[in-house]
């Protein structure tokens, strides 16, 4: 009878234990569902309650520690964010994870100076940290600190030349670093058919970094048909915000022909996510009619390429005229140091000998390719070289060959 007693007793309690055993997790276990449903399910809530789980079974457990810290700065629970990271911080925590996190905390809630101590003292234990650097150059490009912002993404693209978003902040930043560049540059061109005479081309520029963007001062001259002509030029890029900025440019020419009368362009530039950029714009010729043309580009920074896109339409009497260009720049150090190569077809306002628009020979078929490759030396010595095929038709159904050949040098200081 008793034996019996105890084998009822037995059946009755051991479902209850069953169940009493199947919720009780580990602390991994629980980390590992709250971080399902945090990155899964997007349910923060529900991930920071399995995380304090966690760390009642492991107060010490630092990576659950970190990420509760996480769930509450992406849940906008700033101050239980702080809460937790200063504990980690009095503790005396040196992973990586939490420099990184606690300063993303920081700089997202607009505590710049604070962000950069945490971010210095992680970068002080992890000297060779990609995500430190890559942070460390956000909070100080954000806060106007570019000479700063431009030290740590240069040591970090020397860590990683592949690195896609240092590559894009890199370009931005040093419109703002190198206060002032002169620079001088010279084009040869030769034509096989379409014209007699060689073409050469001197350019002499100043620009200077203003607190609202770039401003270049340019002068050219140029010896075409044999005759000479001289062009005074303006450009500016002032920047409206981190992600937007313009470029405005002006040119005047007394000698009509072998420059325009006038030129006029504008351009509205943004710094997309994910590495994209993207402008919209036109550019407008006077020689003795005016000519228009409107432009869209896009481009993209993948690692250490940077690939582009551009158009060029001329609205006509009887159709649009079409140019396009693809671009490809491979980089073998910083933002001074890379190969490219175009291939395109139509002519461009941009180009050297955007004259020959003024004859409506852009209805006509042209191809061209080229590669250019540009590099620093100390970093305020900025070599270039470049060379550009034409296959043109210059008269219906008869086409030409020219070659471009250009060197140019740029002194930063």
């Amino acid at each position: 009878m008793k034996i019996l007693f105890y084998v009822f007793l037995y059946i009755c309690v051991l479902p209850f234990t069953s169940i009493s055993q199947e919720n009780e997790f580990t602390a991994d276990e629980l980390f590992l569902k709250a971080r399902q449903q945090a990155f899964e399910q997007k349910k923060y809530l529900e991930a920071i309650k399995l995380s304090k789980e966690a760390l009642q079974q492991a107060p010490e457990y630092t990576d659950i520690s970190i990420f509760l810290g996480r769930l509450y700065t992406w849940s906008d629970y700033i101050d239980s964010a702080r809460m937790v990271f200063t504990n980690l911080d009095n503790r005396d925590v040196q992973d990586e994870d939490f420099f990184l996190a606690y300063a993303s905390l920081e700089y997202w809630n607009d505590q710049s100076t604070r962000a950069n101590e945490i971010v210095d003292k992680g970068i002080a234990l992890h000297a060779n940290s990609q995500d430190l650097l890559l942070l460390k150059t956000k909070v100080n490009y954000s806060n106007n600190n570019y000479e700063i912002a431009e030290n740590s993404v240069n040591r970090l693209l020397e860590l990683n030349p592949k690195h896609t978003e240092a590559r894009a902040l890199i370009k931005n930043i040093q419109e703002y670093t190198a206060k002032n560049a002169v620079g001088i540059s010279y084009t040869f061109t030769h034509f096989d058919r379409q014209f007699e005479n060689d073409w050469h081309i001197v350019g002499l520029s100043y620009r200077r970094a203003t607190p609202i963007g770039s401003v270049i001062f340019r002068t050219n001259y140029a010896n075409k048909f044999a005759d000479n002509g001289l062009q005074l030029e303006l450009e500016a890029y002032p920047r409206l915000s981190k992600m937007f900025y313009l470029y405005v440019g002006a040119g005047y020419s007394d000698n009509v022909g072998i420059f325009p009368n006038y030129r006029t362009g504008v351009s509205l530039y943004a710094n997309l996510p994910q590495s994209f950029e993207g402008e919209l714009g036109y550019r407008q010729l006077y020689f003795n009619d005016h000519i228009w043309m409107y432009t869209a580009s896009v481009g993209k920074y993948y690692q250490n390429y940077w690939f582009n896109f551009r158009t060029y339409l001329t609205p006509g009497q009887e159709n649009i005229s079409q140019s396009y260009t693809g671009t490809v720049r491979y980089y073998i150090k910083g933002a001074n140091d890379y190969l490219g190569f175009l291939v395109g077809t139509g002519l461009s306002p941009e180009e050297n000998r955007n004259n020959l628009l003024d004859n409506a020979s852009y209805r006509l078929k042209t191809f061209k390719v080229g590669a250019e490759y540009n590099f620093s030396v100390n970093r305020t010595n900025l070599f270039s070289v470049s060379s550009t095929y034409y296959n043109q038709e210059f008269r219906p159904n008869e086409k030409g060959n020219q070659i471009d050949i250009t060197v140019g040098y740029i002194k930063t200081f």
